[in-house]
């Protein structure tokens, strides 16, 4: 479980607050989708979730791991895994098969496990014919669908996507999120994902929707019920999908 206590954070102290009295719980194993305006504050959330960034007050615990203690926050990044908004600015490795292992050298796991978890990852995210080229000769959705299996080689329990598909097309967005949400092999079962996204209709692969306004949470809950409340989310510069459009308007009609 993710817990996030009355968390208020800001980048410097003349700055007005990015988050301010959070207060959510995440509960293992339910998917998760969070929306807001530009500066709302979900990035700056996200980060906070896996200790990039330390509350200036309140506090985030993993699984009872706080993020300011700096003990706990060592520990963390092998519970919470992310994948970035830009997969260039999290690929590191000369080679689409050192990517994959790079996190795992990191936790010193097995060679010959390590060699498994590869040869299953690339075959199952398509990339098998690259394994040895560099990953800048990917596409962008390659790139991204990359930048996840290497997070998921780790075995992470925790998944903080910041919205990975806003740099693709709408078939690789299609491809990335079917592979996360609905995908039937087995190296997404048992991670709880926190998606961060910008498409309210990307919010339906998941079973929550958060929707965060001026650094705190204006709505919660499952996502059909939050697009009905279109006329809040329109005032506070959201998009709401087509058909809870067309119901509004019947209704003001």
């Amino acid at each position: 479980m993710i817990a996030v206590e009355d968390l208020y954070f800001r980048y410097t102290e003349n700055q007005s607050w990015v988050l301010r009295g959070v207060h959510l719980t995440l509960q293992e194993g339910q998917s998760v989708s969070i929306m807001g305006a530009n500066g709302s504050g979900k990035t700056t959330f996200a980060r906070c979730l896996n200790g990039l960034l330390v509350p200036v007050r309140g506090r985030v615990t993993v699984d009872g791991l706080d993020t300011s203690r700096p003990g706990d926050r060592d520990q963390i990044p092998e519970r919470v895994g992310m994948v970035f908004q830009n997969p260039d600015n999290q690929i590191v490795a000369t080679t689409v098969e050192r990517e994959i292992a790079f996190g795992m050298e990191n936790r010193s796991v097995p060679p010959e496990e390590m060699h498994r978890r590869v040869d299953e990852l690339l075959k199952e995210f398509g990339l098998e014919r690259y394994r040895h080229r560099s990953p800048h000769y990917l596409s962008g959705g390659e790139k991204q669908l990359l930048a996840l299996a290497a997070v998921l080689a780790t075995r992470p329990r925790y998944l903080i996507l910041d919205e990975p598909t806003s740099l693709l097309d709408p078939f690789n967005r299609k491809r990335l999120l079917e592979q996360i949400f609905r995908s039937s092999n087995g190296w997404c079962k048992g991670i709880t994902p926190v998606l961060i996204t910008q498409f309210p209709e990307e919010t339906f692969f998941t079973e929550r929707l958060i929707v965060f306004s001026e650094g705190h949470v204006l709505l919660d809950g499952p996502p059909a019920e939050v697009f009905r409340q279109a006329d809040l989310l329109k005032h506070h510069g959201l998009a709401v999908p087509v058909e809870f459009e067309l119901d509004l308007g019947e209704l003001h009609g």
